[in-house]
């Protein structure tokens, strides 16, 4: 079995016009919202054993945040350029080369790629806001299965669920 968990970045902050998009911050709604689903993921016991973020501010913040809720090290972390303005074939690409060792995988980036995948592996999947949570198992060995077959469980998560 291989548990993909897609997170997209909490609501980043638009306050400084003059910023890079990568630099961009999280608002204070996204200071609240990743704590929140942090705690909602270690509710569930969910233990990753990789976790790969893009390289921009808000989205490796949103990772930094959900790994500390997670008791994963931050330092442990990796910060990977292929998350940041990816297309869709992209990033199943990032996904097919994962180590098979690992079993559970959190990749944390943006939209609209991130909703695009999710549908792309889900059709019940049709919007992510921010900080969502989608949770694909497989019944696969190889993550190079992933996206060539159905996941056999699918959920989505987002912080106003309640």
């Amino acid at each position: 079995m291989k548990t993909l968990f897609l997170i997209r970045h909490a609501k980043s902050s638009w306050g400084n016009p003059a910023l890079p998009d990568k630099d961009r911050p999280l608002s204070a709604r996204g200071e609240r919202d990743a704590p929140k689903m942090g705690t909602r993921l270690a509710e569930r016991d969910v233990k990753p054993d990789m976790i790969l973020s893009s390289p921009a501010r808000r989205a490796l913040t949103t990772a930094e945040i959900i790994a500390k809720k997670l008791d994963y090290r931050v330092k442990d972390i990796v910060v990977d350029d292929r998350l940041y303005a990816a297309a869709v074939d992209d990033l199943l690409s990032v996904i097919h080369k994962l180590g098979d060792k690992a079993r559970c995988v959190m990749l944390f980036g943006h939209n609209p790629e991130f909703t695009e995948l999710a549908h792309r592996l889900s059709s019940e999947i049709t919007h992510m806001p921010t900080c969502a949570v989608a949770e694909f198992t497989f019944s696969a060995k190889s993550w190079s299965e992933v996206g060539k077959a159905k996941p056999a469980k699918v959920a989505l998560d987002s912080p106003k669920k309640s």
